[in-house]
């Protein structure tokens, strides 16, 4: 018999480190950030891609900065 596959999206788990934004999944709240001299500076809001564009979250606007690293967003670090 087959195993059993679960229809819902699994949610990754980045265990808090930085990922490159081309493996970043659609359709979830994500945390962010832009590659700067001293490391990754964060966002302060949560954001998801649908279609292609960021979206930040909370205002429901679209982003115009393109980030370079992602995380799951876990409220406010």
């Amino acid at each position: 018999m087959p195993p059993h596959k679960t229809e819902r999206h699994e949610r990754p788990d980045t265990n808090g480190r930085w990922l490159p934004i081309q493996i970043a999944p659609d359709e979830c709240d994500l945390e962010l950030g832009r590659l700067h001299k001293t490391g990754i500076l964060p966002w302060s809001f949560p954001c998801r891609r649908r279609s292609g564009i960021w979206f930040n979250v909370w205002a429901d606007e679209a982003v115009l900065i393109s980030p370079s690293h992602w995380r799951i967003w876990r409220f406010h670090r």
